[in-house]
């Protein structure tokens, strides 16, 4: 073995020891990001973009998904979701140069009982899209690309909330 082959795997050996030595883990790896239900019902239609994408993250967290509230650990109610659309800026000809993207969301959690253990919670995100009448297509592009942003966001809020119940 050449000395420059020799000192590349020593800098990588030691780049790889420095790593492991200082503690790093991914973000949920110690079981913290785990929800406190084995199983749980979310009352969003079978259609529904942001009850799919919830889904998907539920079970991901190890949590089973179904549909009978009677046997479930805890029934996550939707009470209200909304998007609106509201104008931010006008410029000097009246016409709309910004819009405010609302997404809200109501909800509550309760267990198999009634019990409530999440009284109802509002989450409200927002975000500014500029507007720019000679390219429409494009901004409504921009529009949907928002409001799945906001989506995953409100999906990740929605988990760390579910997170950080206790059960009795």
């Amino acid at each position: 073995m050449n000395r420059r082959t020799f000192l590349t795997y020593s800098a990588t050996s030691a780049a790889l020891l420095a790593l492991s030595a200082c503690g790093f883990k991914l973000r949920g790896s110690d079981g913290s990001a785990l929800l406190p239900f084995k199983t749980m019902v979310i009352g969003f239609a079978d259609t529904s973009p942001l009850g799919a994408e919830l889904r998907r993250y539920i079970r991901a967290y190890g949590t089973t998904v179904i549909t009978d509230s009677k046997v479930a650990d805890a029934t996550l109610d939707v009470l209200s979701e909304t998007r609106e659309k509201v104008i931010l800026s006008l410029n000097s000809a009246g016409r709309v140069r910004e819009y405010t993207l609302y997404y809200k969301f109501r909800f509550k959690v309760r267990d198999n009982a009634g019990k409530q253990l999440l009284p109802p919670t509002d989450i409200i995100l927002k975000r500014d899209i500029s507007f720019n009448e000679s390219a429409v297509l494009a901004k409504e592009a921009e529009e949907g690309l928002l409001y799945r942003d906001m989506q995953s966001d409100l999906v990740q809020q929605i988990l760390r909330r579910l997170s950080a119940l206790k059960q009795d």
